[in-house]
């Protein structure tokens, strides 16, 4: 959970000035944008690595699936699912048997694993760095920086890959400033499937009351 909210943390509030970006990264970018906002729903397999500063996996690498419809969202990640309907957000942990309710905040990045798709557009100085293969895939790499409080981050640049064919992410590469590395390869990506909005509900009818924080 830590680790999805740490990616989630480098969503800022502050839309920055066109000029004071690179224009090309910017033309990357508004393309990944216009097509990831013209998407219905998005669905996803992401695979996450922590690397040291050697680039060595500190532990096995972890797969999460994510389904996103507009404000609502489901996230399998180990160890526990976050389910919300737009307005009430759950958190199942699998090993305890146990769930968190709260309300959904549609502002608090914290709470939208969905941001992922898109915390590029806030908060960021940008700059293109070079076109690379992930897998068979060519993409533009952009470096992003923070420019919001960047002392109080724990990383200094987070560099996206976009495919230059789809215009879709498909790779997120946090460079702490411990030399270490947060990896996030989006594999799978599917946009406009039908999903059920019974998806982004939790049943809690198999629950005991003890089972059960409700702090809504």
């Amino acid at each position: 959970m830590k680790r999805l909210f740490s990616l989630l943390f480098i969503c800022a509030s502050v839309l920055l000035n066109a000029q004071d970006q690179d224009p090309k990264a910017k033309a990357i970018l508004d393309d990944l944008s216009k097509t990831t906002k013209a998407y219905k729903t998005i669905t996803a397999d992401v695979v996450f690595t922590m690397l040291n500063k050697d680039k060595k996996a500190v532990e096995k690498p972890q797969s999460w699936k994510i389904s996103v419809k507009g404000q609502k969202f489901k996230l399998d990640i180990p160890g526990n699912t976050i389910v919300c309907d737009g307005k009430t957000i759950w958190n199942y942990n699998k090993d305890a048997k146990e769930v968190t309710i709260k309300n959904f905040d549609a502002e608090n990045d914290e709470q939208n694993p969905a941001k992922i798709f898109t915390m590029y557009e806030n908060g960021y100085k940008y700059k293109y760095s070079n076109d690379e293969k992930v897998g068979a895939v060519m993409c533009s790499v952009i470096d992003l920086f923070p420019a919001v409080k960047p002392e109080k981050k724990k990383f200094h640049t987070v560099k996206i890959y976009v495919d230059k064919t789809k215009k879709q992410i498909a790779k997120l590469v946090m460079l702490m400033k411990d030399g270490g590395q947060n990896v996030y390869d989006i594999k799978a990506l599917k946009p406009n499937l039908e999903i059920a909005d019974p998806v982004f509900t939790f049943d809690t009818k198999g629950l005991k009351p003890d089972q059960i924080s409700d702090e809504r």
